[in-house]
């Protein structure tokens, strides 16, 4: 027997389809017989022990199972799926493709979306976005203005908040942070305490595991545990040590005053990186 039963209460979205409000039909945690919940399309889309209460709404193909909970004036639409103990809330919106499982909980003015996966613990919530293939799990965070999309990872203990973006192949574990307007891209990993702040870009096959070093100095220059990003290009240590030693030029002459700073700037961070 079901624990709830579609009413005749209905309405039309904003996406054009009828959804009706649901009733419980047994006493149960959520409440007692007759206590009204939130809106669906069809009974499919609440499965198990799940339940949708206040001005939720889940439509489409998507499915609330197990123990999860959708609830305030949440979305779960298209063929997403809610499951676990999870709890999409407040104006949070999950669809296209995107799983939320576990005890995972995804609130605020998030959004995940496409074949996004949100897992464990984790939480994504402010005005985050998580999508493409992009997974977060473990006790990992998505909070503020970040996003997280690609083929991205966020995991363990890690937190992307503010401006921050992690996207490709990137990963983000342990307990490292990447926040302010920072960028993780392509294959680069953070972890261990790795700290990412301001406007650097770790990218390539860099690794971070502390703190990473900025200067701006001309161009953004990112220093990580093995490389130097400075403007669009990046080098390993030695690389640089044997560019400067060199009579190889990029845009800049130099003989010109700018390669001057742009000469200061990598001489200082090449000391950095032998403190």
């Amino acid at each position: 027997m079901k624990h709830f039963k579609l009413t005749e209460e209905s309405k039309v979205n904003i996406l054009g389809i009828t959804l009706f409000r649901i009733e419980l039909t047994i006493d149960c945690k959520y409440g007692k017989i007759g206590q009204k919940g939130g809106w669906i399309e069809k009974e499919e889309n609440i499965s198990g022990n799940a339940w949708v209460s206040g001005n939720a709404e889940v439509s489409g193909n998507a499915e609330v199972s197990d123990g999860a909970w959708v609830y305030g004036d949440a979305w779960v639409y298209g063929d997403a799926r809610v499951s676990g103990n999870a709890r999409v809330c407040g104006n949070a919106w999950v669809y296209d493709n995107a799983w939320v499982s576990g005890d995972a909980e995804v609130y605020g003015n998030a959004r995940v979306c496409g074949n996004a996966r949100v897992s464990d613990n984790a939480e994504v919530y402010g005005n985050a976005w998580v999508y493409g293939n992009a997974r977060v799990c473990g006790n990992a965070r998505v909070s503020d203005n970040a996003e997280v999309y690609g083929n991205a990872w966020v995991y363990g203990d890690a937190w992307v908040y503010g401006d921050a973006w992690v996207y490709g192949d990137a990963r983000v574990s342990d307990n490292a942070e990447v926040y302010g307007n920072a960028e993780v891209s392509d294959g680069a990993w953070v972890y261990g305490n790795a700290r990412v702040s301001g406007d650097a870009r770790v990218s390539g096959d860099a690794r971070a595991t502390k703190k990473v070093f900025t200067l701006n100095f001309v161009h953004q220059l990112t220093m990580t545990d093995l490389h130097i990003r400075y403007g669009c290009i990046q080098k390993t240590f030695q690389e640089w040590r044997h560019w400067l030693d060199s009579d190889e030029e990029f845009e800049t002459k130099r003989t010109c005053k700018k390669f001057e700073l742009i000469k200061m700037s990598l001489e200082l961070a090449l000391k950095q990186a032998e403190l």
